[in-house]
């Protein structure tokens, strides 16, 4: 993804940091109006026949709708989805979570008005099929392929893996694929094509993934310690072959993140040599 990261180093500065507490802060709000006001969520949805007559307001105003639900269950699953966007955007950075999120409400307001063209330009009212709901879900797949060994208590009481879990939901959203209608079929391929983006090429995410991201903390932690200085002055050694720079200047020295304690290597020994434990 070298345009993202160009986009990083130019933009990065400008991303929303801990943008799951204003998703939240949207719920908050859209609750509110489910709650007091409900039938101004009539507005609120996402329809590209009203947002073309001048009701742009419901480009975005579509993402406060929040999922269906009691008042118990809205404040778990908030509670659960700002968990776990928390740790994407630590995982990730600020930048690329915000181009998760605010790529997937793109991707579903596009899938509006590709439905809206489609059925054709007088069809109102199939606005309540493009929700949050996937988006949180594609938030939840992307956390489960970060963490997928990282135990949850289903419903407080049963400990289950993250990735058993994701394959459950994504089975069951491949069935509403399957057996929906054009309306549903729309509705979650857009929402979720951040996801597919993201993750269809392991390669893309791979450096932003937990265990390479604590490798490269940990490897600049070793850097960042004061060196140890050998026979004649050498900075780095071998711990194996105790080869030193001034026995070849083009030897390369790192330290091994699999080890216990400060051990270094020549690119010869990095990756042949036995861990210590």
């Amino acid at each position: 993804m070298n345009w993202l990261n160009k986009l990083e180093r130019k933009f990065g500065r400008y991303a929303i940091h801990n943008l799951t507490l204003y998703l939240i802060g949207g719920y908050i709000i859209g609750f509110g109006v489910y709650m007091f006001v409900p039938n101004l969520l009539n507005l609120l949805t996402l329809e590209p026949a009203y947002i073309l007559h001048g009701q742009i307001w419901r480009i975005i105003s579509w993402v406060l709708i929040p999922p269906s639900g009691n008042i118990f269950t809205t404040v778990i699953m908030m509670l659960f989805y700002y968990s776990l966007g928390t740790a994407l955007e630590r995982t990730w950075g600020a930048f690329r979570y915000n181009v998760y999120i605010f790529s997937g409400i793109l991707f579903t307001v596009i899938g509006a008005f590709l439905l809206y063209l489609i059925v054709g330009v007088d069809a109102v009212g199939y606005g309540v099929f493009f929700s949050t709901y996937y988006i949180n879900m594609s938030i939840f797949l992307a956390f489960a392929v970060s963490y997928p060994d990282m135990e949850v208590l289903l419903y407080f009481i049963l400990p289950i893996k993250m990735k058993w879990m994701a394959l459950v939901y994504a089975a069951l959203t491949i069935y509403d694929l399957v057996r929906g209608n054009l309306f549903t079929r729309i509705a979650i391929i857009a929402s979720l094509l951040n996801f597919i983006v993201f993750f269809l090429s392991s390669r893309n995410v791979k450096p932003y993934m937990p265990k390479e991201q604590m490798r490269k903390r940990k490897f600049k932690q070793e850097q960042e310690r004061p060196h140890m200085t050998y026979a004649g002055g050498a900075r780095h050694r071998c711990a194996v072959c105790g080869r030193t720079e001034l026995d070849d200047p083009n030897l390369e020295f790192r330290f091994c993140s699999k080890c216990n304690g400060n051990y270094e290597y020549c690119q010869d020994h990095l990756f042949t040599h036995e861990h210590v434990k």
